[in-house]
């Protein structure tokens, strides 16, 4: 059920003066966007417009806010699949002319044709469009959800710093939930694909609650109560993944601007819980200093600032660690220990716990890691491909005494980054590749000359991940019997010359580790015949029963 708390308030900015408006800005503003996906959990490629979706918003931070409708006939679920329709989603797919999916609406305008929804290809550049555009109503919105009752509190601002078209506009506040494991075609993860931002329940009925006065200096305050349930068509509410989202539309067709809310909440059944949800996975390690990564939440009343952590390895000598921040309800962190020495074993736990409070069943964590057996040559590629926020991405490869010995980053925006890195040592190392704005990047891989994968990501790794791996000492080690070879000239055209290596054997091979051509016993002063070679970067492994020499060369005509 809902409750109007307090009637529309129309006043001049004198009166909004004297009765205190908080949340919205009086001053001209830009439009915001609210884009609309159709999507189903049957659509092979809407995990490509999610992905579309939330870059628009992650470029866009507090100016864009997503709406997934899962709607039409990929979205009826099968046999125990979860259903995610909403008794509105029909309607507004309808009123968007909807015709093939994943489709969506910027701020449900008709850009071009009789409908809203447009291919994703569009979406950015509308979007940007939009944002441009002046809004004659400023939205304002924050919500706060009581735990005892199971109420969600939502309270509405908008200031008319100009005059609508229609004298009549409405109001609409949506209830969306996030991170619902389910699933989903497409997007590789089967049926734990995570559903962002999903529609649950329009909380001002199908079109919005009415706002009658429009003109220049209207002010329209009003708060609403809402009873959540315990689920929606099956699937289990969680209060702690529900957010906002109020928008003011002309009709049911054009929206002007909106805004979004991530609730706050209050009477939790505690004063003082810390949750340790989980130890984080990792990748199995090599010997190299191990610090987890615990994942906290705060489950009580007060704000929580810090959490005292002991933690070890494998039932070896544990370490203490003091997190502090801020942290309000239900919001969470995770929290990166320090790394502390530990003998590796084949199979390897980690324990972590925290101080008493007021529920002790949830201080204790653990989780385990087992020994890598990834083994790469000195010799290493890193291609990484950045987002539209190129300067979030870096990364670090460091030894076993847990130097950095290669790094790389910040970036710019949408670059394509070709390293060649080589190791100087035959030792564990670990490659971590972090994203400061916790949404990954675009694909990564990290291979070696043998064409052996260390790492790669399609870019879904979060605030950062790594690899761990020993180097076998090939294709990076310049022994010092080879100190007088010499390789000329470089840049070659179509011969390169060996001179001091004889009765080595030569490989040359290209920056895939694929062999380009070889040659055994070798004179003191050999020729290379390298006109086959197109143009490039390609390395020249010179070795012999004693050691190994690797060198660059580059052919250019």
């Amino acid at each position: 059920m809902i409750k109007k708390l307090s009637l529309s308030l129309i006043l001049t900015i004198f009166t909004i003066n004297l009765i205190g408006q908080t949340i919205v800005g009086t001053d001209p503003e830009h439009k915001k966007v609210i884009l609309e996906e159709y999507t189903g959990i049957h659509c092979v490629y809407c995990p490509e417009g999610h992905a579309i979706a939330q870059s628009i918003q992650d470029s866009n931070p507090g100016e864009v806010f997503l709406v997934n409708i899962h709607v039409g006939g990929y979205a009826t679920p099968s046999g125990s699949e979860p259903d995610f329709r909403t008794p509105f989603g029909t309607a507004i797919a309808n009123e968007a002319g909807v015709a093939f999916y994943p489709s969506g609406s910027v701020n449900r305008h008709v850009f071009s044709g009789g409908s809203s929804a447009m291919d994703r290809g569009a979406w950015a550049s509308r979007a940007n469009q939009i944002l441009n555009e002046s809004s004659y109503v400023n939205v304002g919105v924050e919500s706060t959800i009581d735990v005892s009752t199971g109420e969600i509190i939502v309270h509405v601002e908008a200031y008319y710093t100009g005059t609508s078209p229609e004298s009549t506009n409405y109001l609409n506040i949506a209830l969306l939930q996030n991170n619902t494991a389910g699933p989903q075609t497409g997007g590789g993860a089967g049926n734990n694909y995570i559903h962002m931002h999903r529609l649950v329940n329009m909380i001002t009925g199908q079109w919005g609650t009415a706002i009658n006065s429009t003109s220049t200096g209207s002010f329209y305050d009003q708060t609403f109560n809402y009873t959540i349930p315990s689920d929606y068509n099956g699937v289990p509410v969680v209060m702690q993944d529900l957010e906002i989202v109020a928008f003011v539309t002309e009709s049911h067709q054009e929206l002007i601007s909106g805004n979004g809310s991530i609730p706050s909440f209050s009477n939790l059944p505690l004063d003082n819980d810390t949750n340790v949800k989980e130890v984080e996975d990792s990748n199995d390690q090599c010997g190299i200093d191990f610090g987890p990564t615990v994942r906290i939440q705060n489950n009580g009343n007060n704000v929580l600032n810090s959490v005292n952590f002991e933690y070890s390895i494998t039932g070896g000598t544990p370490a203490s660690f003091t997190w502090t921040g801020n942290l309000a309800s239900y919001e969470e962190e995770s929290v990166q220990l320090p790394g502390i020495s530990y003998t590796l074993q084949s199979n390897n736990t980690v324990s972590v716990s925290i101080d008493n409070d007021d529920d002790n069943s949830n201080n204790e964590a653990s989780n385990t890691f087992g020994e890598s057996n990834i083994t790469s040559s000195n010799y290493l590629t890193l291609l990484l491909n950045t987002d539209n926020h190129g300067e979030q991405t870096s990364w670090t490869i460091t030894n076993l005494s847990g130097d950095v010995i290669e790094s790389g980053g910040p970036y710019g925006n949408n670059e394509t980054i070709n390293i060649d890195i080589v190791l100087q040592d035959a030792d564990c190392h670990e490659f971590r590749l972090n994203d400061t704005g916790g949404d990954g990047s675009n694909s990564v891989v990290l291979y070696d000359s043998n064409n052996s994968t260390i790492y790669s990501s399609p870019g879904n790794y979060g605030s950062g991940e790594a690899a761990s791996f020993s180097a076998d000492g090939i294709l990076g080690i310049n022994s010092n019997q080879f100190d007088k070879v010499s390789i000329y000239p470089n840049p070659a055209n179509s011969e390169l010359n060996v001179k001091n290596a004889k009765n080595a054997a030569i490989v040359v091979y290209d920056l895939l580790g694929r062999v380009m051509l070889s040659k055994s016993n070798i004179s003191m002063e050999e020729k290379l015949n390298v006109s086959n070679l197109n143009n490039g970067t390609y390395l020249i492994k010179i070795s012999n029963d004693s050691g190994t020499k690797t060198e660059k060369f580059i052919i250019n005509r």
